[in-house]
């Protein structure tokens, strides 16, 4: 294929936020989206009608076996991520996952691990990362505006909405550990974490965490994240030797604030 024909794309799972992916992906030019694969016969059929040149399949393997389709990607729940994306990536695919990439870090080490095997691309969908308050945030922790950066805090709270197959953990703390490790430009060394199950502890799914990541030259970053709190957050503040900076996501104005102590 050359550079200038568009990438053949198929969405699997296109309820909750695969339906963005579909929409987004239908729209740009150097995207061919060729499949929508979902289970759900009522999915295919509302996808079928908003999208009538993408075929609404059921069965993965239809859109494996079409040499057409070079990525795909993979927003089925979350316990299915893995085997959806191993199975794309064994038959030579490019692959983007949302988050959680996995739900055990044996099966996302697999992953990586395949894909570097047959240098195919699989990317997390971290979309954080590209938020521009984030990115100005970087600049300014890489240009010493803050200092010395001592310790992270990120709070991602709200009233729902409660998962069934996934806690709180793998459900919201993956946004602010990507843009920890980003900050910080470093994975954790060590990591403690604590939970509990409140609405559904005979399922052991843990409505909320909190986490203390311990990262290279005595740095931290500490995360809280519940679907079973008053307050709507979704907050991250970066503490320097020289100046604090918060990025507030809620916040319809000021995203991204920095004090200087």
């Amino acid at each position: 294929m050359s550079r200038s024909e568009p990438v053949g794309i198929a969405v699997v799972g296109a309820g909750g936020w695969g339906k963005n992916h579909v929409r987004n992906y239908s729209a740009i030019p150097e995207a061919d989206l060729r499949y929508v694969c979902d289970h759900h016969d009522g999915i295919r059929s509302e996808m079928a009608a908003l999208y009538p040149g993408v075929s609404a399949v059921t069965d993965l393997r239809v859109v494996l076996d079409d040499p057409s389709v070079s990525a795909v990607v993979v927003a089925t729940h979350a316990p299915s991520h893995f085997e959806v994306a191993e199975a794309a990536l064994r038959a030579g695919r490019d692959v983007f996952v949302e988050k959680p990439l996995c739900l055990s870090g044996d099966q996302a080490a697999a992953l990586c691990a395949l894909a570097a095997r047959d240098r195919r691309i699989l990317m997390v969908g971290h979309l954080l990362l590209y938020h521009p308050a984030v990115e100005r945030l970087k600049g300014l922790i890489d240009d010493g505006e803050l200092g010395n950066v001592l310790y992270v805090y990120a709070q991602r709270l709200n009233l729902g909405v409660v998962r069934r197959e996934e806690n709180a953990w793998w459900s919201l703390a993956p946004h602010d550990i990507s843009v920890a490790n980003y900050l910080l430009g470093a994975c954790p060394e060590a990591v403690s974490a604590t939970g509990s199950s409140y609405l559904q502890s005979e399922r052991g799914i843990e409505d909320v965490v909190f986490a203390t990541l311990h990262y290279p030259g005595g740095r931290m970053a500490h995360v809280h994240v519940s679907w079973l709190d008053p307050h709507k957050k979704r907050k991250l503040t970066v503490v320097g030797d020289r100046k604090m900076a918060v990025f507030d996501d809620t916040s319809p104005d000021q995203k991204l604030a920095v004090f200087d102590k």
